[in-house]
C-alpha cells in the first residue's frame, strides 16, 4: 500500500530560516506579472529579492506574524489588526522606490489604482506568499497560509488579499476567499484582483 505522504512542517518563522524564505520568495516572485511591471528589469531578480527581504524583515516580522513550511521553501507574510508597520514603511518607503527603478511612477500608478478597493476595516491581509517553484504542487502553499486564515477566523476578523494571477484567484477560492474587486492596472499593467474571506 503506498504510504500517504507526511503533512508538511508550518511553523513560525525563526531568523535562521531568513535566507530560505528570501531566497523561497525572490524565486516565486522571478517573473509575476505585479512586480514585473512595477520593479525595474535591470537586474531584476536582485531587486525582487532585496524588495522582498525588506518587506519580510523590516515589515512582516517586526510589525505582523510569518509561517514557514518545509524549511522556508514555502513562505507567507501576514499584516495584523493593532500593528501600525508605517514607521517602518517610513523608514524603507525610499529604498522600495529605488528598487523599483525606472517603473517607479507604475508603482505609484498601480498602488493609487488599488487604493479605492482596499479595505478599511480591521483584518488580517496577507502582505506576501510563495512557494519555491521546485516544491509547488505538493500542498505547501495551502499549508502555509493555514495558520493566518486559522487566526483570523477565531479572532472573528476578515482576511484580505490581493493577487495579478488568474491561477492564484482559483487557488485562493478553494480556501475561502471570494474576489471583492476586479482591477485593471493603468498603463498596461496587469489585472488584479482583491479577495476576502469573511470569518464562517
Amino acid at each position: 500500500m503506498a504510504q500517504n505522504p507526511k503533512p508538511p512542517v508550518v511553523r513560525p518563522i525563526t531568523d535562521a530560516d531568513i535566507p530560505a524564505a528570501v531566497d523561497t520568495l525572490a524565486r516565486a516572485f522571478a517573473d509575476y506579472p505585479y512586480t514585473r511591471h512595477v520593479i525595474a528589469a535591470d537586474d531584476h531578480e536582485e531587486r525582487i529579492r532585496r524588495f522582498q527581504e525588506l518587506c519580510l524583515t523590516r515589515i512582516g516580522m517586526v510589525y505582523g506574524r510569518v509561517w514557514v513550511a518545509d524549511e522556508g521553501r514555502a513562505v507567507a507574510v501576514w499584516a495584523v489588526p493593532g500593528q501600525d508597520p508605517s514607521p517602518a514603511f517610513a523608514e524603507i518607503g525610499p529604498m522600495l522606490g529605488e528598487l523599483s527603478g525606472d517603473r517607479a511612477a507604475a508603482y505609484a500608478a498601480a498602488d493609487a489604482a488599488m487604493a479605492p478597493y482596499r479595505s478599511q476595516e480591521q483584518g488580517w491581509f496577507l502582505e506576501t506568499v510563495g512557494t519555491a517553484p521546485e516544491a509547488q504542487g505538493k500542498g505547501l502553499g495551502s499549508a502555509v497560509l493555514m495558520p493566518g486564515i486559522q487566526e483570523a477566523e477565531r479572532a472573528g476578523c476578515p482576511a484580505f488579499l490581493e493577487t495579478s494571477s488568474e491561477a492564484n484567484v482559483r487557488f485562493y477560492e478553494r480556501l475561502g476567499f471570494k474576489v471583492a474587486a476586479d482591477v485593471q492596472l493603468p498603463d498596461n499593467g496587469p489585472r488584479t484582483w482583491c479577495m476576502r474571506r469573511d470569518p464562517r
